[in-house]
């Protein structure tokens, strides 16, 4: 991670007023600059389920970024202020892995003292009720804002028979 104008990180982890922490720019980032590596402990999916069992009746929380079928990175144990990125819609960030690790990126210009968000992209694994939007849900606020940090499962296609 490259260093403030003035010495320092670049990034900094303060109170959101979106929700909890978020994550600032402390200096301009330009459009493409990687900003930090996710960080945290390599886990398989039955540790994840373990560790953040779904809750139905109210809101879920997880620092999970899946890496392939059975390969995640829990950045709430031994993870760094990238988890702290909170979600948006419209976000200023995107993600990229490079040899299984995954980064986060600048998709735009971003300002000083701008917060970071990048797109949670959750996928449901099944249908989404307004009762799963509820439990997993978004507050950007933005024009486009689906209201929740699920997306739906990638339909799969039927096979046809000759």
């Amino acid at each position: 991670m490259r260093d403030a104008p003035h010495g320092g990180p670049r990034i900094v982890v303060r109170r959101s007023g979106l929700h909890g922490k978020g994550v600032f720019a402390r200096r301009a980032i330009r459009r493409g600059e990687t900003i930090i590596e996710y960080k945290g402990e390599r886990v398989d999916e039955a540790e994840i389920a373990r560790r953040y069992p779904e809750n139905r009746n109210g809101l879920n929380h997880t620092f999970v970024f899946g890496l392939s079928e059975d390969l995640n990175i829990d950045g709430g144990v031994q993870g760094n202020s990238a988890r702290f990125i909170n979600h948006a819609c419209e976000p200023n960030c995107d993600t990229f892995e490079h040899k299984l690790r995954v980064y986060v990126r600048a998709a735009r210009d971003i300002v000083a003292g701008e917060e970071l968000f990048f797109d949670y992209a959750i996928q449901a694994g099944e249908p989404l009720t307004r009762q799963l939007k509820a439990c997993w849900p978004c507050w950007c606020g933005s024009q486009h804002c689906r209201g929740t940090v699920l997306l739906p499962s990638p339909r799969r296609r039927a096979r046809r028979t000759p």
